[in-house]
């Protein structure tokens, strides 16, 4: 009878250790799946993806300088392509009309 219950007791003993660490584990999962800790692990891997861009941005900027700054050149001038477009309309209608007593501004 010695030895039933002894395998009886650490029986218990060990279902007793393994509702413990279910236990634990789910309190972790219901924490990993809390709405704030979701959208910290977000902002930690976008933030992380956004370092990652730049160092990678600066390591090919070293590698070739000229490259990167004709691309971030083009990049700019599309960017300003509306505001130099008028521009470029004023000094064409400037130099296309010798008259300088009339203007594109005036009204009449």
């Amino acid at each position: 009878m010695m030895r039933g219950e002894l395998a009886y007791r650490e029986a218990v003993a060990r279902a007793d250790l393994a509702r413990a660490q279910f236990l634990t584990t789910a309190e972790e999962a219901k924490q990993r799946v809390a709405p704030a800790r979701l959208k910290q692990d977000l902002k930690d891997r976008i933030s992380g993806a956004a370092l990652d861009g730049v160092a990678r941005a600066a390591a090919q900027a070293q590698q070739r300088p000229v490259a990167i700054g004709a691309a971030a050149g083009a990049f700019v001038l599309f960017l300003a392509r509306r505001p130099l477009t008028a521009l470029f309309r004023r000094l064409f209608v400037r130099f296309r009309n010798p008259n300088p007593d009339y203007s594109e501004s005036d009204d009449g």
